[in-house]
């Protein structure tokens, strides 16, 4: 086994040290960022036309889009890449309605799919969701969503109908990951990401209006979050569901995996939209999950806020966390007993597969020779630390190790987690 890079702890959160190019670029973009016609008729009308289309189905996407505009706009304080940023996703997911739209009205048959008893992963970041959806989607028997086809779910008109190889959409997600490890060397220590790693459904949800996403893109967006928080989000979880199917009718694959951290608060909407689901709810200590969380939303913020203020993003997460938390105490018992099961981090650490095969029996999904020698491969080709590893310090972010302990007992002491690092 090669040596991995010794482990590190990120020392430029609140300055950070840029490439020059990115510098130079940021300098370069304020004229562009001030003229975005900030609005959502001006997204839409941008997304019609760098698309051809006009039809964006329903509009159940213009009351949460519009709020997350204005959120992004009057408490974010985003710089000038930040808006860009923002307002380049809000098209893409839009272009992507657009082209799902499209893609039903050529092909109504698509909406005949059966999404059948999907396995959907819920938990916070950092409480190896990411590595237990990587390893069951290294099983062909299932149905994932690779990080190219997240971004551009239906391909652009031009490229239609053309047996193109390989897929321009997976070249653009190799470029855009190119510019992201440019600018921000470590994440991959903290997310291990290439154009055909398996992603979470968020973007899915970006195109159907209404995802967490938005939390993180623009950081600080409490406006949004009252919104997201105060709304069923069932009406958007219907239409991720429609999206599966198109994604389904192009490229098959009837069980879907799943995953989100947003999942966590939005048990009555999966349970309306996927009443047949097995539910794997991951937990680990939350003070631990708090320290790494903010540290990659106080990472990436580099992208997008200017300067960057990590003790401002380490209460608002701390707090994030915590309605999360407790929405999950809450909500937890809307799941069938035998439609779901809870995994702790420790023993997840200790024997995945193990953790695996639980999943798996609970499912009712063959666990055979073939599924444990594609999980081995994969771990022999993305083995966990890869890329180094990295060390987490509250103090980073105002927080106290001991306050959090006091705020997050409920859920420590409801699911008998064992804390970490004390």
């Amino acid at each position: 086994m090669a040596e991995r890079p010794p482990t590190l702890q990120i020392d430029d959160l609140a300055e950070p040290r840029l490439p020059h190019s990115f510098r130079e670029m940021a300098a370069s973009v304020g004229p562009l960022a001030r003229a975005l016609p900030w609005s959502i008729d001006g997204a839409m009308a941008q997304a019609q036309a760098e698309t051809g289309l006009a039809d964006f189905g329903d509009d159940i996407f213009r009351e949460p889009l519009s709020v997350a505009l204005a959120s992004a706009d009057t408490e974010s304080r985003l710089s000038s890449m930040g808006r860009m940023g923002f307002w380049s996703q809000l098209i893409r997911f839009l272009r992507n309605r657009l082209l799902i739209e499209d893609y039903v009205a050529k092909h109504p048959d698509a909406l005949e799919q059966e999404v059948r008893a999907p396995i959907v992963i819920v938990g916070l970041p950092r409480t190896g969701t990411t590595h237990l959806h990587n390893l069951i989607s290294a099983d062909a028997a299932l149905r994932s969503l690779p990080w190219w086809e997240a971004q551009e779910p239906v391909p652009p008109l031009a490229e239609q109908g053309q047996q193109l190889d390989p897929d321009p959409r997976v070249t653009r997600a190799a470029e855009g990951l190119a510019i992201q490890h440019e600018v921000m060397p470590l994440f991959n220590r903290m997310h291990d990401m290439w154009p055909e790693h398996v992603h979470e459904e968020i973007d899915l949800l970006g195109a159907a209006g209404s995802t967490m996403y938005f939390e993180t893109l623009a950081t600080l967006t409490p406006s949004w979050r009252d919104w997201y928080l105060a709304t069923d989000q069932t009406p958007w979880y219907t239409h991720l569901k429609r999206t599966l199917q198109v994604l389904q009718h192009q490229r098959g694959g009837t069980r879907w995996i799943l995953k989100s951290p947003q999942h966590l608060e939005q048990f009555r909407p999966l349970m309306h939209v996927f009443p047949d689901a097995t539910f794997v709810v991951t937990h680990r200590d939350p003070v631990s999950i708090t320290a790494s969380f903010a540290t990659m939303i106080a990472y990436s913020a580099r992208l997008s806020r200017d300067p960057v203020d990590p003790h401002e993003i380490g209460a608002y997460w701390a707090n994030r966390i915590e309605q999360m938390l407790r929405a999950s105490v809450r909500d937890r018992g809307l799941l069938p007993e035998a439609q779901s099961l809870d995994i702790h981090f420790d023993a997840f650490m200790k024997d995945d597969i193990a953790s695996v095969e639980r999943i798996y029996a609970s499912a009712g999904q063959p666990f055979d020779d073939r599924a444990r020698a594609a999980m081995g491969a994969f771990m022999a080709e993305h083995p966990r630390g890869k890329h180094g590893r990295l060390q987490y310090d509250l103090a980073d972010f105002g927080l106290d190790r001991t306050e959090l302990r006091e705020r997050f007992a409920f859920y420590v002491d409801h699911f008998g987690i064992a804390p970490e690092g004390d």
